[in-house]
């Protein structure tokens, strides 16, 4: 039954995921969209006129890869705060932690956290910087290193994903985890250039709320089963 509950829980992980990032749409195109248009409109610039698919496919495939890369990374480091003490009672303490923690950042997508919990994954100046000379280094070449500069970008839905990666059960389901958000985001991103400014404020407000109650949910869910698994084992090593 434990093994059954356990499938389940792990199920709803990846279906929150994705679905935070599908209800994220109305969040992914007030913080990208104009950034993904800005792009591809200089990148025709350089190109002389249509870009074509390819630059669009290594423009979502890197940034869906940096997600990616983001949760193996941060379900190693989980898998390593866990091996440091008591493994039973830190892994619980660790889903305790995480679970808040990605509690606070639904919270924050609602815009009623009380902490302002949002940072990126590498310093804001250079990724602007990178950012802003991607265009002029190819069509293809330009797109992925745009792609993976804008999955590095501060984002209160990728970090809430990335916390969560650092409690599950191996670093592959870690990367698993990140990829389900990223192909969640990946409907809105790729019709950015057609949606964007067409979703009105109160739209997409309301799918990013959506999206926060989803993240919320995962961090339910995950502190639930940080405070089951430390009650457990607190009998077994204490």
């Amino acid at each position: 039954m434990e093994g059954h509950e356990h499938h389940v829980i792990e199920q709803f992980g990846y279906f929150a995921a994705f679905m935070t990032g599908i209800l994220g749409s109305g969040h992914c195109l007030g913080m990208c969209g104009a950034l993904v248009c800005g792009y591809f409109i200089r990148a025709k610039q350089f190109a002389g006129g249509a870009a074509g698919t390819l630059p669009y496919l290594a423009y979502h495939g890197a940034r869906i890869s940096v997600y990616g890369t983001i949760g193996l990374i941060a379900a190693a480091l989980g898998a390593v705060l866990v091996s440091t003490g008591k493994i039973g009672l830190a892994q619980g303490v660790l889903q305790i932690v995480a679970g808040l923690i990605v509690v606070l950042l639904g919270l924050e997508l609602l815009g009623v956290s009380p902490l302002k919990l949002t940072v990126g994954f590498a310093p804001a100046r250079w990724l602007r910087q990178q950012f802003a000379g991607a265009a002029q280094r190819g069509l293809v070449r330009g797109a992925a290193i745009a792609g993976v500069v804008n999955g590095l970008m501060p984002c209160s839905m990728t970090m809430a994903m990335a916390v969560k990666a650092t409690t599950v059960p191996s670093v592959p389901e870690g990367g698993l985890l990140l990829l389900a958000f990223g192909a969640g985001t990946l409907p809105s991103m790729l019709l950015a250039s057609v949606l964007f400014g067409k979703l009105g404020p109160n739209v997409r407000g309301a799918l990013q709320k959506a999206a926060g109650l989803f993240v919320i949910a995962l961090g339910l869910s995950t502190l639930w089963q940080g405070l089951a698994y430390f009650r457990v084992m607190q009998k077994l090593v204490l």
